[in-house]
């Protein structure tokens, strides 16, 4: 992992998707509107999503200044999917 500061980052937000997938459950317990459901699915979908971009943007750079460039090669690689 690359800095605390950025772990600390990371872990917050994973953090926030977790009570996002809370409130889903809870809102599918309750029997709320699909569409409602829905938005919310694709919130914490969306935040997986950055979440992702985020771990492969750190591991990126943290392989760029160790100059492995086969590594990094790989990772640019996924970072360019999202």
């Amino acid at each position: 992992m690359n800095s605390n500061s950025s772990s600390d980052n990371i872990l917050k937000q994973l953090k926030r998707i977790r009570g996002q997938v809370d409130g889903v459950i809870k809102m599918y317990d309750n029997e709320r509107a699909c569409l409602d459901i829905v938005h919310q699915v694709i919130a914490a979908r969306n935040s997986l999503g950055r979440v992702a971009k985020d771990l492969l943007t750190s591991e990126a750079s943290r392989c760029s200044r160790e100059q492995r460039e086969q590594e990094l090669s790989a990772i640019l690689t996924e970072l360019f999917k999202y």
